[in-house]
């Protein structure tokens, strides 16, 4: 690993034990592991930008609704900011600094942009992280508004959120769904989209690698996480590390799981005997 890597990663894990995890920060330092040439100037550039359409918000504009409204109008129309459906084929699509530049990304990404332009401009704003489709909310559960920039910032209605968890999940929407998102498990879920790209893509192991590595860095984290990264490790032909640490992740699951632990247990044999 170089020295800029561990450094990256030392600073993503430091900010997601702050007190406050600062969410634009986070994003930009896994775009900074993604992308070499992000520096720091092009991070703080990226936090400029931002605080920058801040301010070509109006000045306190009223209500939920019309925060919500004052959005859609600059980010959405004048800026351009929205979703197609070719961004989901695109790890740019889950790059803070890519999606600020291009004015495209992944509906969590893009939220992230809403979220932080209108936290900056004093915002009651939150992130809502409905089943399959990441949105965001202004104001006070009961005076709820939602928003989807995906689709430029328009303002869903309760009927529109039913029918997006219902596409996502066949299920009906539950009251949980609308709850503020934690910002860690913002960025536990942009990691967790990276992987998925990744997935379909054998030659980018690098890529899912590294999003295991950072979300393993998060102070909360699926254990399985540690299972996975050691298969990667396994996959690209580090038997030995991969092996150790699938011993590593049975010990832990034969607490409760005995049959899964000796499986894993055989698996790590399995890639120790790849080294002969």
């Amino acid at each position: 690993m170089s020295h800029r890597s561990e450094r990256l990663r030392r600073r993503f894990a430091e900010e997601a034990r702050a007190e406050r995890p600062d969410l634009s920060q986070l994003c930009l330092l896994v775009a900074a592991v993604a992308d070499s040439s992000l520096d720091e100037a092009g991070m703080d550039a990226v936090q400029m930008e931002l605080d920058r359409l801040a301010g070509r918000l109006p000045f306190r504009p009223g209500g939920p609704r019309d925060w919500a409204a004052a959005l859609a109008e600059l980010l959405g129309t004048r800026c351009g900011f929205h979703g197609t459906a070719g961004d989901y084929q695109r790890l740019e699509s889950s790059l803070l600094h890519e999606v600020v530049r291009r004015g495209r990304g992944l509906p969590i990404l893009l939220s992230v942009v809403w979220m932080e332009v209108a936290r900056r401009a004093g915002a009651p704003v939150y992130g809502v992280a409905l089943p399959g489709h990441f949105v965001v909310g202004f104001g006070p559960a009961r005076d709820q508004v939602l928003a989807d920039p995906f689709d430029g910032g328009r303002v869903l209605t309760g009927e529109d959120a039913e029918l997006l968890v219902a596409g996502a999940t066949g299920a009906p929407l539950d009251e949980s769904m609308l709850r503020p998102a934690d910002p860690l498990d913002v960025v536990l879920r942009i990691l967790n989209n990276i992987r998925a790209w990744a997935a379909t893509r054998p030659e980018r192991a690098d890529v899912a690698l590294w999003a295991v590595d950072l979300s393993l860095l998060l102070p909360s984290h699926p254990a399985r996480l540690r299972y996975e990264r050691a298969q990667l490790l396994v996959n690209s032909g580090d038997f030995l590390t991969g092996a150790l640490e699938l011993d590593a992740y049975a010990e832990l699951v034969g607490v409760v799981d005995e049959g899964a632990a000796e499986r894993i247990h055989g698996q790590a044999r399995a890639a120790r005997a790849m080294l002969n």
